[in-house]
């Protein structure tokens, strides 16, 4: 009998999609940690009792992903959040010379707060559920500012958020690495608003300046909705970017 023929315990929607989702369920629970070496091909197959083109159909998707990384010779790891990819993947305001470079950041504050509907709703918890916000100024090379965004968190999926002595520029990493959740997604909706007084003394330009707002939601691999983000921007040097495939 064929690897074809054969009774399947997988179901009806493509083999290696159905594999895909198996080990990425791996990376959910923490059997994959981020950096580490996972089996090979051959080992996964025998595992599986799959084809181990199968296998590879299933670990290629998650390299388009940017859920794993091979390099020739070293096998293939799951994936870290680095910088470099961040910049591409969830970062889409460029500077008009077209020079991509990820932003640096400065915290003006963070607080622990009750979670209003709206947050409750993006976050899928409930409404009064403890949150935290983190609200912080970002800047390019220049170092002019370019945006101000407030971040907002559950805190039941960030348990002792407040020991952090410093948050670093790339939260998604931090996320990975503390709390062993990866960002796999995102979902942003964009609008024109006016700086606020408070947004235009940050930014130094003049209240009712026109400013992109950013609205993002992120979810982990599962799909839950891990982070909720409002960036306003200044687009008088730079533009929103999207490259669709």
């Amino acid at each position: 009998m064929t690897e074809d023929t054969k009774p399947r315990a997988f179901g009806f929607r493509p083999l290696y999609l159905q594999v895909r989702e198996s080990l990425v369920r791996r990376l959910i629970d923490g059997s994959w940690q981020p950096g580490q070496l996972i089996p090979s091909e051959m080992e996964l197959a025998r595992e599986l009792g799959i084809s181990q083109g199968t296998v590879r159909k299933a670990l290629d998707v998650m390299r388009a992903e940017n859920l794993l990384i091979s390099r020739q010779g070293r096998g293939t790891r799951v994936a870290e959040p680095e910088e470099s990819r961040i910049l591409f993947q969830f970062f889409h305001l460029v500077p008009d010379n077209g020079e991509r470079s990820f932003p640096n950041s400065r915290v003006l504050h963070r607080d622990r707060a009750r979670a209003s509907k709206a947050e409750a709703e993006g976050l899928n918890t409930e409404a009064g559920a403890e949150v935290w916000r983190i609200e912080r100024v970002r800047t390019l090379e220049d170092a002019k500012p370019l945006l101000i965004e407030t971040i907002t968190l559950p805190a039941a999926r960030f348990p002792e958020f407040e020991a952090l002595a410093a948050i670093p520029n790339n939260v998604y990493r931090l996320y990975s690495q503390t709390w062993g959740i990866t960002i796999g997604g995102a979902s942003e909706a964009l609008k024109a608003i006016s700086a606020s007084a408070e947004d235009a003394r940050v930014l130094g330009c003049a209240p009712g300046t026109p400013l992109l707002e950013i609205s993002r939601t992120a979810f982990d691999l599962a799909q839950a909705p891990v982070e909720l983000r409002v960036s306003r921007c200044l687009t008088e040097q730079a533009h929103y970017r999207a490259d669709l495939r």
